[in-house]
């Protein structure tokens, strides 16, 4: 039985029932915890919001409100709301590339200068979709021990399983 479906009353024999559809919940791994230390609590929280195109910003909202929603899932890993920086202004621009991406290079540069404890995105393959750019901004997470996180997770990019499963995805 999955975590929406809920059990019939004892005695009952009716089938299981769906429980509606709730706004998403982010849970915190357990690790995450051991992966989110005082050094980057003291620091930023940056969630990146992107969609490729207008259109999807125009019509595909639900995907603009669980960007916006992982605000709350940098709180659940302990940053204060006021320590939270929403950085949309890469909306409608492709992750091809870096060029004309300004909010990509903003937050390379806030990583760079250690303003940031954890870039925090829906899916990872968000952030960019060139190798080199991805990888170039796993290599400055590492350098300025940035964490990076998704749905899935919470990732030390100075870990080799870590680095690993964020070069996978």
């Amino acid at each position: 039985m999955n975590s929406t479906e809920t059990r019939p009353a004892a005695g009952r024999s009716d089938t299981a029932e769906i429980a509606p559809p709730t706004a998403p919940r982010h849970r915190v791994a357990p690790l995450a915890s051991i992966k989110v230390q005082p050094r980057h609590l003291e620091r930023m929280a940056v969630v990146y919001i992107r969609q490729s195109t207008e259109r999807q910003v125009r019509d595909n909202r639900e995907s603009s409100e669980l960007q916006y929603a992982l605000a709350d899932y940098a709180t659940s890993l302990g940053w204060p709301r006021e320590r939270v920086s929403l950085m949309d202004d890469n909306q409608a621009h492709s992750a091809t590339t870096t060029e004309g991406r300004d909010g990509f290079q903003r937050l390379l540069a806030e990583v760079t200068m250690d303003h940031v404890g954890i870039v925090v995105g829906m899916d990872m393959s968000r952030l960019a979709r060139c190798d080199k750019d991805w990888h170039h901004l796993l290599e400055v997470c590492g350098i300025f021990g940035t964490l990076v996180a998704d749905q899935d997770g919470v990732y030390d990019v100075s870990d080799p399983n870590d680095r690993l499963l964020l070069g996978l995805k």
